[in-house]
């Protein structure tokens, strides 16, 4: 039967028929029910929200089954707000909802229970019986329902009502509540009762398994805690703590004997102090001791007496190296301005060249010839800002950044610090190691240097900062900027021959047992371990190669009972126990080729010739470009084509060829990366070659980039280059004019064996490079250009757009003729 009714929606709760609630009222609407309903027979609808925090929910957002409950008690509270208490009567179900400002006003259907008596259905009994012991059980589970509950349910006859209220008691979730209101079988409601305090008690039992766990567990260090305290009291009693007075005492002392800041000193009291009321087994204690331990570690004012001896320095750095002679120079400069200038804060040199030029080595004699303690930290794969800075004391495991860790190591405050392989750092989501070195590498900031564990300046100024480095291009600007950069360019094969017999040989010899056989290389042998089984422009794999001769030589003298007193070691010798060559230097072709130019270039092996080719075929204007070419590479070819097509008249091309021709431009040895700007007038010669079949002299190398003017740009690491052209049999190279300057670092031997054209513009470079004379060219303009009679300029692009205007003319002419005007 149908009836009008108030509806009260509830957050988060579901009263249930003969269920006692308060209820805390403060909507608007809500409250306006409760007035409409005590106005009334006091009956009002209690319905669950679909989702609890709408504040004004609508209809759909209301559940259609409900409680009809009966307001026993309302009291209105200062706040405003209503608190009622209501009884459920009976389960309903609403119709549809009556229009109404002010409230919820709904028509709905009592569902009443069903008629079934225990006697009639025995099933029904046991179902009872199973969900009674069911629910005395979750009691004794849950200590949250009064076991009186327990009793209480037992005496309910009414199965309906039994379900209610053991329902309204247990803790399930909200949906499953709504779920057991609207089963209106009383047979279905019990078993789903049944199922879900089931669920309930496994839950139960395991939190219960997980309590005794934990308590067990609690008791056992509460046990451990206390054993622990009676031992210290008896310890105490004993005098073995003692040990740990004695342990501060000691640390007193040498705090009051070790020469630190003032703020250090302050920094030890202050953690000692700490220390004192600490129990010396606690993990904070460990913490502060590792600190006084470290900082006392330090060498804050113990130094080595630095030699300042000129000459003596000099002798050192010249019998630990050959060569290198700038940065032996600089080096000098800087103890003969130390000698002057007590107090000169330390210089950040870096020394940048290519592997195994003796980098590292120098740093060493550096510090022998001053008298100073040696400490190297590699920063190759260093990404983390804490490894150069330190990590604060509150992590665990923290401790002081390689900086701070190397003085300690050094146990000097005027160390020569080798920063190795500088251009290796990188950065990731923990910060920029970088622009952590900023502050250590700037003279005018690390006398205050902070590291995060120690938290306290330290004087960084009288260290010598020595930095190692194969490239700048990876070394950011701003460090850049803090060092003075010292180029350590490769060796020469003299060079290289003169350092093998001086150093490495006796060196090998040593180190392989061999130092008292007579042991000879010819300057044969040494040539071909240069030239055919190292290529590098250092010196480490000729020392590896030098290395593995001498052992082998070691088997022979061993297999020959010890007898042998002396090895003279010649090519053959060499091609016996190395086996077969593994390099080979590019070297000039016995005959001029056309299209193909010999180029110059810089590896990490040295300098070495770079032969261009250039082929051209029927196609489209299409320009291939191969040889695994990087960026700059790539846009010099580029630059190049178009430089070409600019200049066809000069060259007596039309000025459209390139429209019926495609370009192929290949560096060989594709699987070498190559890159750099030097290889633009390489390009252009080969391209000219090949377009107007003229030969490139097979003796000439040449180097330098192109602007589309045509002017020759200046490069870098002219030494190594011509040093490949003397190597590989080239008799000229052609360069920049504005590389004169570097002629004077190139050895005199190379120099006059050398014939350096220096070039202002292509047209230089294309008169020097091609073989064929003037006279024997078929094309007139070339014969002129190669004479110096023509020479390109603006005239080249007002005769390009006549010979367009005739030659449009021309076809629209045939056209006409053939299919008519247009």
């Amino acid at each position: 039967m149908a009836r009008k009714i108030p509806l009260l929606p509830l957050r988060e709760l579901i009263v249930f028929p003969h269920e006692v609630v308060p209820l805390f009222v403060g909507r608007e609407k809500s409250i306006n029910a409760l007035e409409e309903a005590m106005a009334s027979d006091r009956s009002i609808l209690l319905c669950a929200q679909k989702k609890a925090k709408v504040n004004d929910p609508r209809p759909d957002g209301i559940h259609t089954f409900g409680t009809i409950g009966s307001i026993i008690q309302l009291l209105r509270l200062p706040d405003g707000t209503v608190k009622v208490l209501v009884e459920g009567k009976s389960r309903a179900k609403i119709g549809r909802y009556i229009d109404h400002d002010k409230y919820f006003l709904v028509e709905v259907d009592v569902v009443e229970p069903s008629a079934v008596t225990v006697e009639e259905e025995p099933e029904l009994a046991a179902l009872m019986r199973s969900v009674q012991a069911t629910f005395e059980n979750y009691v004794k589970l849950n200590k949250r329902v009064p076991p009186e509950l327990a009793a209480s349910v037992a005496s309910i006859d009414n199965p309906s009502r039994m379900a209610d209220t053991i329902a309204a008691h247990v803790n399930f979730k909200l949906s499953a509540k709504q779920e057991l209101l609207e089963t209106e079988s009383v047979r279905a409601r019990l078993e789903k009762l049944y199922e879900l305090m089931q669920n309930e008690i496994e839950i139960l039992q395991v939190e219960k398994k997980i309590r005794t766990r934990v308590k067990k567990q609690m008791e056992k260090n509460q046990k451990e805690y206390y054993l622990n305290e009676q031992m210290q009291a008896i310890q105490k009693e004993l005098g073995s703590q003692d040990e740990f007075k004695n342990e501060i005492a000691e640390l007193e002392e040498k705090v009051r004997r070790k020469k630190m800041s003032a703020e250090a000193t302050d920094r030890l009291k202050k953690e000692l102090r700490k220390l004192k009321m600490m129990s010396p087994m606690s993990a904070e204690a460990t913490v502060v001791r590792n600190y006084i331990d470290t900082v006392l570690a330090l060498p804050w004012d113990e130094r080595t007496v630095e030699k300042l001896d000129v000459d003596e320095a000099e002798k050192i750095l010249d019998q630990d190296h050959y060569g290198l002679e700038k940065p032996k120079e600089r080096i000098i400069e800087y103890l003969a301005v130390r000698s002057l200038v007590p107090k000169l804060k330390g210089p950040i040199l870096c020394l940048v060249g290519p592997p195994g030029v003796g980098k590292t080595l120098l740093a060493k004699s550096v510090a022998r010839a001053t008298n100073r303690k040696f400490v190297r930290v590699s920063l190759g794969g260093v990404r983390d800002e804490a490894e150069i800075r330190g990590h604060r004391r509150t992590y665990i495991g923290a401790m002081p950044g390689k900086i701070i860790q190397g003085l300690r190591k050094a146990g000097s405050a005027n160390p020569v610090f080798l920063l190795d392989e500088i251009d290796k750092i990188s950065m990731d989501f923990r910060g920029d190691p970088s622009a952590a070195m900023l502050e250590v590498l700037d003279p005018e900031q690390n006398q205050a240097f902070v590291d995060h564990f120690l938290d306290l300046d330290y004087d960084l100024s009288d260290v010598l900062f020595l930095c190692t480095a194969n490239s700048l291009h990876s070394i950011p600007l701003p460090l850049q900027d803090r060092m003075e950069i010292i180029e350590l360019t490769g060796y020469t094969d003299e060079e290289k021959g003169k350092i093998c017999r001086q150093y490495l040989i006796p060196k090998q010899l040593e180190a392989n047992g061999l130092a008292t056989v007579e042991v000879t290389f010819t300057d044969q042998a040494v040539g071909e371990l240069i030239h055919h089984y190292t290529k590098e422009a250092g010196v480490r794999n000729l020392e590896r190669a030098v290395g593995s001769v001498v052992r082998k030589l070691a088997r022979e003298y061993i297999k020959e009972g010890k007898k042998k007193k002396a090895y003279k070691v010649d090519v053959r010798t060499v091609q016996r126990l190395l086996g077969p060559q593994k390099f080979r230097y590019n070297v000039a072709e016995t005959n001029d080729q056309i299209g193909m130019t010999n180029g110059l270039a810089v590896t990490i092996f040295g300098g070495d010739l770079l032969p261009a080719e250039v082929t051209v075929s029927a196609g489209k204007g299409k320009v291939t470009l191969t040889g695994k070419l990087g960026e700059v590479m790539q846009e010099s070819a580029q630059a190049a084509v178009t430089y070409v097509r600019s200049r066809s008249l000069s060259f007596g091309l039309e000025p459209d060829f390139y429209e019926h021709i495609d370009f192929h431009v290949h560096f060989p040895e594709g699987a070498v990366p190559k890159d750099g700007p030097s290889a633009g007038v390489t390009i252009v010669t080969s391209l000219v070659s090949a377009l107007l079949q003229v030969p490139v002299r097979k003796d000439v190398a040449m180097t330098g980039e192109i602007n589309l003017r045509g002017k020759v740009l200046p490069i870098g690491g002219l030494k190594d280059k011509l040093l490949a052209a003397f190597r590989g049999g080239m008799k000229t190279v052609i360069c920049p004019r504005d590389n004169e300057k570097d002629l004077q670092d190139v050895p005199k031997n190379v120099l006059k064996a050398l014939e350096v054209k220096l070039a202002d513009t292509i047209d230089d470079v294309l008169r020097a490079a091609l073989s064929m004379p003037p006279e024997d060219h078929p094309n007139a303009p070339f014969r002129k250009f190669m004479s110096g009679e023509l020479v390109a300029g603006p005239a080249d692009w007002r005769a390009v757009a006549q010979y367009l205007d005739e030659r449009r003319r021309k076809d629209r002419a045939a056209h006409e003729s053939e299919h008519g005007p247009h």
